[in-house]
């Protein structure tokens, strides 16, 4: 779509443009992460993104070393596998931070469906029509989903899926600015995260 090499040039513009923002606010973070608990500042997990290709994305640690050491689980609420810091940082959602260098890099994009693990993405395929339809467009560090639903569960999917493919449908800049504000709000307010 035209508006694809636009959304691409306004990414790229608005990350080096906030980096000043981000960056330092990255590495404060990342030194509290150190202090909360033991392990890494960031996170590195591979993700599925655009045209169903892996790719590693980067995200500030929230949860404990071993946190997904009897294999991978989506996050539930009161999860028991978050840090007291990894809380705060769930909740304002600043623990997406990193993926800046995500976008940077061209695998991601500032606004679009989230990005799920392999294994995940997997199973929907099996479960879920037309799930692949997703990657059609690069994932995001918000998305539609994210400001109409918040954090989902397994058990939400479906849900999240339809918000998906609304934002697919509706692409736009028009959409990706009201996201944004919708973000904005959720950053600032707590309200649509959990």
């Amino acid at each position: 779509p035209p508006y694809s090499a636009l959304k691409r040039l306004m990414d790229i513009s608005m990350v080096v443009l906030a980096a000043p923002l981000w960056l330092p606010l990255m590495l404060v973070l990342g030194l509290l992460i150190r202090l909360d608990s033991k392990g890494p500042m960031f996170f590195v997990q591979e993700r599925v993104g655009e045209g169903n290709a892996n790719f590693r994305l980067y995200k500030l640690r929230t949860m404990r070393m071993e946190a997904e050491s009897d294999g991978a689980r989506f996050t539930e609420e009161d999860d028991d596998r978050v840090t007291g810091m990894g809380r705060f940082l769930r909740r304002s959602r600043l623990d997406e931070i990193p993926q800046f260098l995500n976008v940077l890099k061209g695998d991601m994009s500032i606004i679009g469906p989230r990005p799920e693990q392999r294994v995940f993405v997997d199973h929907f395929e099996q479960e879920i029509p037309f799930y692949s339809y997703r990657h059609v467009v690069k994932p995001g560090i918000t998305g539609w989903a994210q400001v109409m639903q918040g954090y989902a569960g397994a058990e939400d999917t479906a849900v999240k899926i339809e918000h998906d493919f609304y934002y697919i449908k509706h692409f736009s800049l028009w959409l990706d600015v009201l996201i944004i504000v919708k973000t904005i709000r959720t950053i600032l307010t707590g309200f649509g995260a959990r």
